[in-house]
């Protein structure tokens, strides 16, 4: 079998697990810190914040923002269901933006008319690790006076026009799930350039606390959404890793989009690099097509079978206007782009595809 994603962890992490379980101090601390500092360095921002999730990691950065009962928040209709209730944990309110056919994310030129008074940020989705149009929609966000959270949960090394993901907007969130581009096992990491976000979001994920004498003064309500030193001493060395494990999914999309003929490869967007923590093509008779794969041995992936607002407890934020989501959820089809793939797999699964179209199977 070919498998849809494999995470790559080797001697070097068990290696940096045991250090840091032989020196005793296992909850969030020193390593903790030297993640943080890492990869802010990486990303190219002045603080980052490790978290115990990517959804941790966005509810962090919304309570940050000081989103609150009653705000709205634009968000593309085509996401993970963690993008939308990080925005209900806070009792606000999503609004609900069709996205772009190409590049899977929010569509800017329709984020303006779902703009109201109540509208307090934008929260675009850097789906499948292309980055959403983080020009045009800060300059949306400038115009209106909206706060921009990125969630840039499966963009790790995602770039655009020069700028590494994790360095637009107010803040930017990211996810170290085992299938992402780099894990932790479980985790996530905000990023930021401002110092006061840092520190209220600092302060919220350890309980509130403020920093004084003895630690145990909690100026605001707060939760539990610190990661350990554990994750955090597999995830300095998943970062030192990073560059060669997309400098290998680049490869392994550039040869699909090379080879593959028929198929709707992703497209990239002007000035853009991909992460390709998926590469999705689109496929009108994606059934036929997921029944081929089956056959052959050739793991996928559907995300995500249902536009947010199709879920039930979503279904009071639809609205007409919703399309594109509803389109491109029956055709969207991902393939294995991981960096543990061989020459001869990447071959084996576009033959496979192109012989699908061949013989009008799709």
């Amino acid at each position: 079998m070919i498998p849809i994603a494999k995470p790559l962890l080797g001697e070097e992490e068990k290696k940096a697990v045991c250090q840091v379980i032989d020196s005793g101090v296992i909850a969030s601390g020193p390593k903790t810190k030297e993640f943080e500092e890492k990869y802010a360095e990486y990303v190219g921002t002045k603080y980052a914040l490790a978290t115990s999730s990517g959804t941790t990691a966005l509810h962090l950065g919304l309570l940050a923002l000081g989103i609150k009962e009653g705000d709205e928040v634009i968000i593309p209709s085509f996401s993970f269901i963690a993008s939308v209730n990080s925005i209900l944990f806070c009792n606000a309110i999503p609004k609900f933006c069709d996205v772009d056919e190409k590049t899977f994310n929010i569509d800017d030129i329709k984020i303006e008319k779902l703009i109201t008074k109540k509208t307090k940020a934008i929260m675009p989705v850097h789906l499948y690790g292309m980055a959403a149009d983080m020009k045009n929609i800060q300059e949306i966000a400038d115009k209106h006076d909206l706060m921009v959270i990125g969630d840039a949960a499966q963009a790790h090394g995602a770039i655009l026009n020069g700028k590494m993901v994790g360095s637009f907007g107010n803040l930017e969130c990211f996810s170290f799930y085992p299938t992402k581009n780099m894990t932790t096992s479980e985790g996530g990491m905000v990023t930021t350039n401002d110092e006061e976000l840092f520190e209220k979001a600092d302060s919220i994920r350890n309980h509130g606390r403020e920093k004084t004498k003895w630690g145990y003064e909690h100026g605001r309500i707060g939760y539990n959404y610190r990661t350990t030193d554990i994750a955090s001493a597999v995830g300095l060395e998943q970062l030192k890793k990073l560059p060669n494990f997309l400098k290998k999914r680049r490869e392994n999309a550039k040869l699909y989009n090379k080879n593959l003929k028929g198929a709707e490869i992703p497209y990239i967007l002007k000035g853009a690099e991909h992460a390709y923590h998926q590469y999705t093509i689109k496929c009108k008779k994606r059934e036929k097509l997921i029944e081929i794969l089956k056959k052959n041995e050739i793991g996928f992936g559907i995300y995500y079978p249902k536009p947010l607002h199709h879920y039930l407890h979503l279904q009071k934020f639809g609205h007409k206007d919703l399309k594109v989501s509803e389109r491109l959820v029956n055709e969207v089809i991902s393939i294995p782009v991981h960096p543990a793939l061989s020459e001869k797999d990447l071959e084996k699964v576009a033959e496979v595809i192109n012989g699908a179209y061949q013989h009008h199977d799709i």
